[in-house]
């Protein structure tokens, strides 16, 4: 008998994940103006640079998405507060198409370059060494597609 619940407890379990991780996902009309609005509230003083923001498809679907860069960000006369030697935090949007965006992902990262690969656009991820479990001094390199609403590493060196 005990087993039998234990199999139904899971079996509930995985019916109602999929939906519950959906739930976790909080639209919002435009990212530039959400984190705005945050570091307005959060800092006395918050100034925001030229790419504090960056539009573009990041997922091929042929929708405008949104980059923000925490690095570009002055709160307080201190630029790229949560920043570290790890690079800095960028949050990635991906528009839908009932309107609104999601954020997909966000990374500590030195930077990106957003190039075609094979006939479809990916980012190249630098980021610290030890995300591709290296301990030299060269920064990581993580290629990823993006799928929908999901990062889909393809390889890192």
């Amino acid at each position: 008998m005990k087993t039998l619940l234990v199999i139904i407890a899971h079996v509930i379990a995985l019916t109602l994940m999929p939906t519950l991780s959906l739930a976790q996902q909080t639209l919002i009309s435009d990212p530039e103006v959400y984190e705005k609005e945050h570091f307005q509230k959060s800092c006395k003083m918050a100034e925001f640079g030229a790419d504090f923001v960056r539009r573009f498809d990041v997922n091929n679907d042929g929708i405008t998405d949104a980059v923000v860069n925490h690095g570009e960000l002055t709160c307080d006369g201190v630029r790229g507060p949560a920043c570290n030697g790890d690079g800095c935090p960028n949050n990635f949007y991906v528009q839908v198409k009932e309107g609104g965006y999601i954020m997909i992902a966000t990374a500590q990262i030195y930077g990106y370059d957003f190039i075609k690969r094979f006939g479809n656009m990916v980012f190249v991820l630098k980021m610290h060494a030890r995300f591709c479990e290296r301990k030299d001094a060269a920064p990581c390199e993580m290629t990823v597609r993006v799928r929908g609403g999901r990062f889909l590493t393809i390889f890192k060196k």
